[in-house]
């Protein structure tokens, strides 16, 4: 059944679900999906940053259903909070399946990254 709500945030990134990413149970390996929602939520980190930042947690991660060969994965994502060094960004995954316009909501988690110079030290977020 297709989700009634919208997405919270931009959509960051979009890609398909191809045949070598698949697990035995012929579903899209939920690795995979994950490595998708942290380049979205680093763009929008380095974006909101002004430079290098890093991936230091993943919380509150939840699978809600499968992505299948074919999908659409439309990852959106949002700041939702900005600390001196860190931030956290709200991400959603929804799928398009079979060309149509209805979606679904795969997934949601809030990923942490901290700003980080050149050597990788944490540097200030810069003000908005």
């Amino acid at each position: 059944m297709p989700d009634t709500d919208a997405p919270k945030g931009e959509l960051t990134l979009r890609t398909l679900a191809m045949p070598a990413d698949v697990n035995t149970n012929g579903d899209i390996f939920g690795g995979w999906v994950l490595s998708q929602m942290d380049m979205a939520a680093g763009i929008t980190a380095r974006d909101r940053a002004l430079g290098r930042v890093t991936t230091v947690a993943v919380d509150a991660m939840q699978f809600i259903r499968p992505v299948k060969i074919g999908d659409v994965l439309c990852v959106y994502t949002e700041v939702v909070r900005v600390g001196r060094t860190s931030m956290g960004i709200g991400i959603e995954a929804w799928v398009r399946r079979g060309g149509g316009a209805a979606r679904e909501k795969v997934t949601e988690a809030i990923f942490t990254f901290v700003a980080i110079d050149g050597d990788g030290r944490p540097r200030l977020v810069p003000k908005e």
